[in-house]
């Protein structure tokens, strides 16, 4: 019985097209991960004006020194 083929790299499910983290739409190769450069450039200017922000709660500590 011959051997199995081996699966290429990045096979599976991982090779799925990914959607835009703007829009949903499936991603273009030219602007991976985004679908456009308008997606991009949206996604920049969130960057660039401080939309994106992680929530972090005050430490005590620091407000009693």
């Amino acid at each position: 019985m011959p051997a199995k083929p081996k699966k290429a790299a990045g096979s599976g499910k991982r090779s799925a097209k990914k959607k835009c983290p703007i829009c949903g739409k499936p991603a273009t190769e030219a602007s991976r991960p985004f679908c456009s450069e308008r997606c991009r450039d949206v996604d920049l200017n969130r960057w660039l004006s401080d939309s994106y922000r992680i929530p972090a709660a005050r430490d005590d500590d620091e407000d009693a020194e």
